[in-house]
């Protein structure tokens, strides 16, 4: 069944989540995982599950290796 209200709440939840991971960070480890063609032709909907899981891990690895480096 049709639920508006669900839409927007997921909607909004989503808005939060935008913007978590710079555009040029996504070209970037897309271009280290070989799919930056891939992107760039087809967009992002066309990269395997398994792609865009290896792009977050990737994104996760930089983060920690760059919160580790900094001084506290």
């Amino acid at each position: 069944m049709y639920d508006p209200g669900l839409l927007v709440r997921r909607d909004s939840f989503m808005s939060r989540r935008k913007g978590v991971m710079s555009e040029s960070l996504k070209y970037e480890i897309a271009r280290e995982l070989g799919v930056y063609d891939i992107v760039s032709k087809e967009g992002w909907g066309s990269v395997s599950s398994r792609d865009c899981g290896n792009l977050v891990r990737l994104a996760i690895e930089k983060a920690s290796r760059n919160s580790a480096s900094m001084p506290e």
